[in-house]
């Protein structure tokens, strides 16, 4: 089966949101080993769409639309396609009642045009909207399977998972099982990597192997196919195996893995308790850890120090180590650690310290970086030579600390 994904809105177009959906589709699709060969962004304009439509018909099986099912004259996905394969749009029982619940539920009036998002293609499959008001849609006709989705993600992405993704199997019979493990990978640059594991690579067959860099690691994603999804796991297995002796240093999770969750889940798993001293990064790595659930139990605080009389005064740092060593130094970022790790009586504490950019700091040019880890009264520090923009490198510092930190956890714990 060849898809194409054809996103309805001018927002698109004008750079205002993002097309996340074709990136969620399209993955979707490659685990039920469906071959997505386009995707097309087209402004809310019927004569545009149906061209469009036109030049999916020639190269896809499966057209799959976002967007342009909601309330108002601009939304036309539908009207579009009702009139381009020949069908009428009638009003689906269930989705009125749905939407009437909606504003009952919440207090709101429900002005007419709101009706209109009840209304589905004729002879069509309706997918139910858990999460919203227009009910997306699946139809055969032409020689092809056109899929309506609403262009909100929140409401597009669980229809997709649980109402699209059953109905093109159940249409295609497919009877062979995708599985992917995604590997994540910090540290390292994506073309090292690839010259890292290019045996793996040139060997391939199933499981595949396919490198991904995104803006804060490096990824390859493992899949097998097979009839089931153990099967395919055990395919896999082998894989993952190979990746850790060869490249397994720069190897911090899988799939839904984040470096804050990683280094949240090792922290909360041990029962170990962290603070942070912060001048380049001014609270980032905190605000980081910060984001996942249940890390109050491990993070006690923090402080951004980022001048030296907030070091010295406020966080006691000598003022002597840094006249002698200056503030973009390991010595530095060795004593903020210390010092925060005894100041809030933690496990282990961070220091991060260096020059963000664009000018030159202490004698240190831009993307000089320090990170200082005190654990168990022993203190090591990291120096970094970043080459991004200003932000670019306050986030990059923040993430090789939580990097440093999950090596430092999990070689505790081997």
């Amino acid at each position: 089966m060849r898809a194409e994904i054809i996103a309805v809105g001018s927002e698109l177009l004008l750079g205002q949101i993002t097309n996340t959906n074709a990136k969620f589709i399209s993955a979707e699709l490659a685990d039920i080993g469906v071959d997505v060969h386009y995707q097309t962004v087209v402004g809310d304009n019927p004569a545009r769409l149906e061209e469009a439509i036109r030049i999916a018909e020639e190269r896809a099986d499966l057209i799959i639309f976002s967007g342009g099912l909601g309330p108002t004259k601009d939304d036309l996905t539908k009207e579009t396609i009702a009139r381009h394969i020949g069908v009428e749009l009638e009003s689906n029982n269930q989705a009125l009642l749905s939407i009437q619940a909606y504003f009952k539920r919440t207090g709101r009036h429900m002005t007419e045009n709101n009706k209109k998002q009840a209304l589905v293609l004729e002879g069509s499959t309706v997918l139910e909207n858990r999460f919203g008001m227009a009910p997306g849609m699946a139809i055969s006709a032409n020689e092809r399977t056109y899929l309506l989705l609403p262009g909100p993600p929140h409401e597009l992405e669980p229809m997709f998972r649980d109402e699209g993704i059953p109905y093109l199997q159940r249409l295609s019979g497919i009877q062979e099982i995708i599985v992917s493990t995604v590997v994540k990978f910090f540290g390292i640059g994506e073309a090292e990597l690839e010259y890292k594991v290019q045996g793996l690579l040139a060997s391939q067959t199933n499981p595949t192997i396919a490198p991904l860099a995104s803006k804060d690691a490096v990824t390859l994603r493992v899949t097998a196919k097979a009839r089931t999804a153990e099967d395919a796991r055990q395919l896999i297995e082998p894989v993952l195996c190979e990746l850790h002796n060869q490249v397994g240093e720069f190897i911090y999770g899988t799939d839904d893995d984040t470096l804050s969750s990683k280094a949240a889940s090792l922290l909360t798993g041990a029962g170990l308790t962290i603070s942070a001293a912060e001048s380049l990064t001014a609270g980032l790595f905190t605000s980081l850890l910060a984001e996942e659930p249940g890390i109050s139990a491990s993070l006690k605080g923090g402080m951004t120090v980022y001048d030296i009389e907030a070091k010295t005064k406020q966080l006691g740092v000598d003022s002597q180590l840094l006249e002698t060593y200056g503030t973009v130094s390991a010595e530095c970022a060795e004593a903020l650690a210390e010092k925060i790790r005894d100041r809030f009586q933690t496990d282990i504490g961070i220091g991060l310290t260096g020059v963000a950019g664009p000018d030159t700091h202490d004698g240190q040019p831009a993307g000089t970086i320090w990170i200082g880890l005190s654990y168990k009264k022993k203190t090591e520090s990291y120096k970094l030579r970043l080459s991004g923009a200003r932000n670019t490198n306050r986030l990059r510092a923040a993430n090789f600390a939580l990097y440093y930190l999950i090596r430092k956890l999990e070689s505790e714990k081997s």
